[in-house]
Parts: structure tokens; sequence; C-alpha cells
């Protein structure tokens, strides 16, 4: 039985950190794309702060929101730097 759970906790480790977005993983020809996620589909916190997870975008095309898209192809897919995103998300707080 415990053996099971070892092997059960080790898998979802393997799971997990395959699925985590580190620097060295988007320096692999990705990048962040902000403003371009369905609801439910972000990759990771938003720029917000009100989340730390993936899949958690209550809207879609948040500009706090992003999603990793292959290098050079996030302009081309109507998307945001971190700088142009931050930009346009301090400006929809001021004006709501």
């Amino acid at each position: 039985m415990k053996h099971a759970l070892v092997i059960s906790a080790a898998l979802a480790a393997t799971l997990a950190a395959g699925t985590a977005m580190s620097p060295t993983a988007l320096a692999g020809g990705k990048e962040k794309c902000y403003g371009i996620a369905k609801a439910g589909q972000n990759d990771c916190a938003n720029l917000a702060g009100t989340h730390s997870c993936a899949g958690q975008a209550t809207v879609d095309n948040a500009p706090d929101e992003w999603i990793t898209v292959a290098k050079g192809t996030c302009n081309d897919l109507g998307g945001m730097t971190k700088k142009e995103a931050k930009t346009a998300f301090k400006a929809a707080q001021k004006s709501s």
C-alpha cells in the first residue's frame, strides 16, 4: 500500500514540475503573451495578483492574464508584452 502511495506521489510531482513555467522553458522559443487568454485557459498567475494558478482567468482577453506562445507570434495574435499589459491593466483599473 505504501509503495503505491509513493509511486503516485512521485508521478504527481513529475507532472506538476513539467507544467511549471520556468524562465528556462520560456527561453526555449516561447514567450508570455498577455491579453489573449480565454476564460479558464490562462497560464499561471495574473498581473493583478488575484490568483496564482493556471485556469483561473474569469473573462476572455483580460489584459492581466497570459498564455505561452511561440516566440515572435504574440503581436500577430493580438497580444501584448508584459510592459504593454501592465499599462493596459492600469488604464482599465482607472476607468472602472
